[in-house]
Parts: structure tokens; C-alpha cells; sequence
């Protein structure tokens, strides 16, 4: 069996084992999502389903990590990534338990970013321009420019959070959008890494989708985030123009814009940016009578379709890439312009 498919098969199994204790430990602990105004939900809902997505792909990864004989680079960046990651789950759980201020739940974001890039010197080095040519980056540039990216990144996986099941599955088709370039650029780590994030999202999928026993929580959504965001930027990854730059952008397209149109709404409407409403995509289907098994399939087709182009795309031109990515981005503005996506919602 390869090894990608022995981590995706481990962290399924590992997560649907571990997630009742999780629940139950929710409970007795009063770690529960209570109904409010802006939530769909009804009841308290355990709200720390990122602990078993946590536990399944530490496992998972572990585990086949020990059958493949990487070599130094590699096994410092996995190291890196699972130090840094293990940060950002410890600042979700504890967020999930206390409701962190968001600024201080943004400076321990930054400092989790921070170990990575500095730590670890896991960062972007370059970019690459319409023709195809290499912009190298300084250290000045580069490491600012990574850890916005990583932040980002958290933070837009947790924002699409809405929904049963929503985040769930927009990452482990995000996560399998990069495993599918990883292995036509033969790129083993990535892949395994990868393939154990989305099955750690699948086997919680069978506890999270509607209607929800538990919910990930930001302990899950936020490491969701973080890991995917930064095994993008790993050595492998960047070493080919097109996976650099499009193919995290696409594969996680649809948190992207849903952030980025929601502080668009915010910033016209006045509202600070990091304030709640329920002008995300979700919301808009649910106002328009989607029910929400309806609605969320309807986004990972769209996270599909956005995945199936990343995939697409690194067998083009960089040119050819670039105009299609715009048209697509174009595609997807008209569509959120009918939706009304950059209106704030009717209180």
C-alpha cells in the first residue's frame, strides 16, 4: 500500500475511534457551542472536534513516518510542522474552552507562524511572475510574507466554519486537491501529510456532518488552517512555479474569498472587521431556502471545482494558468455580486 494511502486510511480509522471520547470528554467538561442569534444550530453541540482531528493526523503521520526513510530537509520540515501545528491546536482548544479575546488569539497565531518560519525556516523564498521567471524574495520580504500567509490561512478555514460539516469537508477536498500535485511532482512528503489531513477530516465527518454530534471547534479549524497553509510552503512545494503560487490560492479558494469578501462587507458597512455577521455564503444560501445538507453540498461542489482546476492548471503555462485563474475569480465575484455577499446582512 502507498504510503499516502496508508496515512489517509490511519487517520480515517484513527478519528472515528477517537472522536466519541471526545465527545464525551466535551460534556463533562462543559466544552459545548451554545445557541445564539448569528448560529443555526439549536442545542449545546461539544465544540472540540479538533482534539480527535488533532490526534488522528499526529498518529497518522507518526506512524508512516517511520516506513519512509526521509531525508534531513524533510524530516526537519515535518518536524516544524507538527511543533508549530501543535501550537495552534493548544491555542484553538484553549480558545474553545475560554473565548479568547481575538487579538490575543491573533498574537498567539503570529507567534505559532513565527516558530515555523524563524524556528524552522519554513517560509517563501520566492514568487514567480506571469512569465514564468523566479522573484527571489529577502528575508525581510519573505519571512513578513509567510507569516501573513500562514495567519490567513487559520483564520480563513475558521471563518467558513458555519455549517455542519462545512469545514470539514472544504479541507479534506483542499487537503486532496494538494495531495493529487504532490504526487504528479512525486513529492512524497507532501503527499503523506496531506493524505492524513484529509482523512482525519473524513473519519470526523461521520460525528460532524448535519446534523452535527460535534463540532471542530477552533482547535480544528484553526489547525486545519495552519497545516494546510504551511505544507504549501514547504521546500517540495515550492519548488515547481505553478504549485508555488495557484495551487494552495485554488485549493482553498472558496475560505479565501468568503474572508476576503467578508471584510470587504465589514469595511463598507463599518463594522469592525473581526466582528461576527451572517453575510458568509452560507448564510446567504440558508436565507435563500437552501436547507443545510443542501447548502454545504453545493460549496464542496465548489471547492471541487476550484480543486479540479488546481490540478488542471500545473499542466499549462504560467500564462495560461493565470487567465484562467482570472476568469475563474471573475466568475466567482458575479456570483457573490447576485448573492449579495457584499451587503451586510439584515439584522
Amino acid at each position: 500500500m502507498p504510503e499516502y494511502i496508508l496515512s489517509f486510511v490511519l487517520a480515517v480509522g484513527i478519528a472515528l475511534v477517537v472522536t466519541p471520547g471526545v465527545i464525551f470528554i466535551a460534556h463533562i467538561t462543559g466544552a459545548l457551542d451554545r445557541p445564539d442569534g448569528r448560529k443555526v444550530h439549536k442545542k449545546p453541540i461539544p465544540r472540540i472536534g479538533g482534539a480527535g482531528i488533532y490526534t488522528a493526523f499526529m498518529f497518522s503521520v507518526g506512524i508512516t513516518a517511520v516506513m519512509v526513510d526521509f531525508n534531513g530537509e524533510m524530516f526537519h520540515e515535518v518536524i516544524g510542522l507538527v511543533f508549530a501545528g501543535t501550537l495552534i491546536f493548544v491555542l484553538g482548544l484553549i480558545d474553545d474552552y475560554k473565548n479568547l479575546p481575538a487579538k490575543v488569539k491573533l498574537l498567539g497565531q503570529i507567534f505559532a507562524a513565527a516558530v515555523l518560519v524563524l524556528g524552522f525556516d519554513i517560509k517563501i523564498d520566492f514568487i514567480t511572475d506571469p512569465f514564468g521567471d523566479f522573484i527571489y524574495l529577502e528575508s525581510f520580504i519573505a519571512v513578513p510574507a509567510t507569516i501573513f500567509w500562514l495567519v490567513g490561512l487559520t483564520n480563513t478555514v475558521n471563518l467558513i466554519d458555519g455549517l455542519d460539516g462545512l469545514a470539514a469537508g472544504v479541507s479534506a477536498i483542499a487537503s486532496v486537491t494538494i495531495l493529487l500535485v504532490a504526487l504528479q511532482q512525486n513529492f512524497l512528503l507532501v503527499a503523506i501529510m496531506t493524505g492524513a489531513l484529509a482523512g482525519a477530516a473524513v473519519g470526523f465527518l461521520f460525528y460532524n456532518s448535519n446534523p452535527a454530534r460535534i463540532f471542530m471547534g477552533d482547535s480544528g479549524s484553526m489547525f486545519f488552517g495552519f497545516m494546510l497553509a504551511g505544507i504549501s510552503v514547504t521546500g517540495s512545494m515550492k519548488s515547481t512555479a505553478t504549485i508555488a503560487l495557484i495551487v494552495p490560492i485554488l485549493a482553498l479558494g472558496l475560505p479565501i474569498l468568503d474572508t476576503a469578501f467578508a471584510i470587504v462587507r465589514r469595511w463598507r458597512g463599518g463594522q469592525p472587521i473581526f466582528k461576527p455577521d451572517k453575510g458568509h455564503l452560507h448564510h446567504r444560501l440558508l436565507s435563500l431556502g437552501f436547507t443545510q445538507k443542501q447548502a454545504v453540498l453545493l460549496m464542496y461542489v465548489i471547492s471541487a471545482m476550484l480543486g479540479v482546476s488546481a490540478v488542471a492548471l500545473t499542466e499549462v503555462s504560467s500564462q495560461i494558468a493565470i487567465i484562467i485563474m482570472l476568469a475563474i475569480v471573475g466568475a466567482i465575484l458575479y456570483g457573490a455580486k447576485k448573492l449579495g455577499i457584499l451587503r451586510l446582512a439584515d439584522r
